[in-house]
């Protein structure tokens, strides 16, 4: 892996920081504080992302097409490829996520892969419920969870990339 760089977006959710290499994306994390960038060019495609988590608040977007990259074991990247296959605006249980990646028993597992992933919004674990409808975990807390919920819930289809 090459130098890794951050880029800082301030989103209605809070701070965001973006971080990635020269080949995609490998963390978009909420943060406290935004710390001072340098004057260096960032690759193409932390620039890319933070232009489309802008889009993303703004209600023009629905989909991602930046390149991300996760950082976790197999079992991990399965769980997220699934969740990046939640459509926009809708909601799956632990239980559902389990069973559609093969293994209906795997709900507690399911839950700690959500907690392990680095790429917020774009892996979208904030689309993962309680199997009574409840809003349990999120790392970057269940306001924000709530919030992101809300917002797609608004989205209206048209003019979105």
């Amino acid at each position: 892996m090459g130098k890794v760089y951050a880029k800082y977006y301030g989103s209605p959710v809070g701070i965001i920081e973006i971080k990635g290499t020269q080949d995609g994306i490998l963390s978009i994390l909420y943060v406290d504080e935004w710390e001072d960038g340098t004057a260096e060019r960032l690759p193409a495609c932390v620039e890319q992302c933070a232009e489309q988590l802008d889009e993303y608040f703004k209600g023009r977007r629905t989909k991602f097409s930046v390149k991300v990259i996760p950082q976790g074991t197999d079992f991990q990247k399965r769980i997220w490829s699934s969740l990046q296959a939640i459509p926009f605006g809708a909601i799956r249980s632990y239980r559902e996520v389990a069973a559609a990646t093969g293994n209906p028993k795997a709900v507690r597992a399911v839950g700690q892969a959500n907690g392990k992933n680095r790429i917020n919004i774009i892996i979208p674990c904030h689309r993962v419920i309680g199997a009574r409808g409840d809003l349990t975990g999120y790392g970057g807390g269940v306001w924000r969870k709530k919030w992101l919920l809300e917002h797609e819930k608004k989205i209206i289809p048209g003019d979105i990339k």
